[in-house]
């Protein structure tokens, strides 16, 4: 008797699986929410075993996020009010108050491959005009894609060093600068970093690890009911990819208004200096180096407070985003062989209380 395989209606590469349908992992789908009210807080690490939703929750982030204004045929996905004009373009020689035209897009949610070369994620000379026109024009690279958008790397912590060093310097400056073959090109590269990785297959280089703003662990379900649901939802999902989105797509929608009403709250969240002191006094009983902990504890707890509807930061909000925002800006200690997220609960416990 031949076997009968399953019919799927459509390919799931094509649909994105729910973000609301993803089971478990709170501290790792808080942190995407987090990152998509403030992208200013610098992006997302997450580690863990494979197989545990950590490139799903990323690739459901796409559908989920509302959509963004942008100016119509600019492969920078400038924003209209304040449009990029590559130098030596026609556009460049316009007024600067001349109108553009814009449309709604989705927020770019760009892979980068770890086989990409330079030119691939830098930009690189446009061979095709070069060769057909003679003409020395610039070919956008994925940076120019992610920007004002998110940047994916799956097995970030096995990314090769020479694109570390690239992305270190563009993540620090916001901008895209390309010397090489004659071009001379400076372009807007702002994005969300988001890297996911198995923490057995290598370590994250220290200067990359800094960069990420959020820093969570994902872990494989243990109990029996919480792994039967994952299995159950995935199976449906790849045996009907648009009947199961239908059934998931008006929980998406809740957390899409979630994030904007989000976005409209942050800059009216009050930040005390009592909040900040507190802050600083975490950060000081841990031994984070630099400051750039305090900053990210209190842009997480400010996004974090904005996401729940909350006027004001308080320890409540500290103690939720503590461990993401200072985990992995922790030195090891070797008279302490406890993991770091159990140093961060405890200083939290000391200084907040249970």
């Amino acid at each position: 008797m031949p076997c009968v395989q399953p019919q799927y209606t459509l390919s799931t590469m094509a649909i994105a699986f729910p973000f609301s349908a993803i089971v478990g992992q709170d501290e790792m789908k808080l942190a995407i929410l987090i990152a998509a009210v403030d992208p200013a807080i610098g992006g997302i690490l997450v580690f863990g075993d494979r197989g545990t939703g950590k490139s799903t929750a990323v690739r459901a982030l796409a559908a989920l996020l509302p959509k963004m204004r942008a100016v119509v045929g600019c492969a920078y996905n400038s924003d209209p009010a304040h449009p990029f004009v590559p130098e030596g373009s026609p556009s460049s020689q316009s007024s600067p108050k001349s109108p553009v035209k814009s449309h709604l897009i989705s927020v770019p949610v760009v892979d980068l491959p770890l086989g990409a070369t330079e030119d691939r994620v830098v930009g690189a000379l446009d061979l095709e005009r070069a060769l057909s026109q003679g003409v020395k024009a610039f070919e956008p690279g994925l940076l120019a894609r992610a920007n004002r958008g998110f940047l994916y790397i799956d097995e970030v912590n096995l990314l090769e060093d020479h694109l570390v060093d690239l992305l270190i310097d563009v993540a620090a400056s916001g901008e895209n600068v390309v010397e090489r073959e004659g071009l001379s090109v400076r372009h807007p590269a702002r994005f969300v970093l988001v890297g996911s990785g198995n923490p057995e297959e290598g370590e994250l280089r220290p200067q990359l690890l800094d960069r990420f703003g959020l820093s969570v662990e994902v872990k494989t379900p243990t109990d029996l009911a919480g792994r039967v649901e994952v299995v159950k939802r995935r199976d449906a999902f790849e045996r009907d990819p648009t009947v199961f989105t239908e059934q998931w797509k008006k929980e998406d929608e809740k957390i899409r208004k979630r994030i904007v009403a989000g976005r409209t709250r942050l800059p009216a969240v009050l930040i005390s200096d009592a909040a900040r002191e507190r802050a600083a006094q975490l950060c000081m009983a841990l031994g984070t180096d630099g400051l750039r902990g305090d900053l990210t504890l209190i842009r997480a707890a400010r996004a974090y407070a904005a996401l729940q509807g909350d006027a004001a930061v308080t320890d409540v909000h500290f103690k939720r985003i503590a461990a993401p925002a200072l985990r992995h800006r922790l030195r090891r200690n070797p008279l302490d062989d406890s993991g770091s997220t159990v140093r961060v609960d405890r200083a939290v416990a000391e200084l907040m209380g249970a």
